[in-house]
């Protein structure tokens, strides 16, 4: 056999194992997914609507989320695209805190340089 051919021949199978094997990854991961799917769960979709789970109806593959106090959406379950789990929540709004609290502007100190607020008091 030429070495060219049992060297396409190798990448060939190559390819067929990670395909084989990113494919039994995907379904772990929908499957863990489904698990954390239950009513009452903070979810988010894939078109970043928000909001806890009220059911899901697989047999017609629509789930009911409720984004605001009695205000319930309609989506198609397979938009469901993860569960928000508090600690991240949490994380995400801690830096936004941090990253708002350094550039708020300041109250009653001028932007003027100090020496010429001083010139400027002086001469009234």
């Amino acid at each position: 056999m030429d070495p060219l051919t049992i060297v396409m021949l190798a990448v060939l199978a190559l390819l067929i194992f990670f395909m084989f094997r990113n494919s039994k990854k995907r379904k772990e991961e929908m499957a863990k997914l489904q698990d954390k799917m239950v009513p009452g769960a903070e979810i988010m979709t894939n078109f970043g609507l928000f909001g806890t789970l009220v059911s899901v109806d697989e047999e017609n593959n629509v789930a009911v989320i409720e984004t605001a106090p009695g205000s319930t959406v309609r989506v198609h379950r397979q938009t469901l695209a993860r569960v928000v789990e508090d600690d991240e929540a949490l994380a995400a709004g801690d830096d936004d805190v941090d990253a708002v609290e350094h550039e708020a502007p300041q109250l009653n100190v001028s932007s003027v340089d100090p020496a010429v607020d001083e010139k400027r008091s002086g001469d009234k």
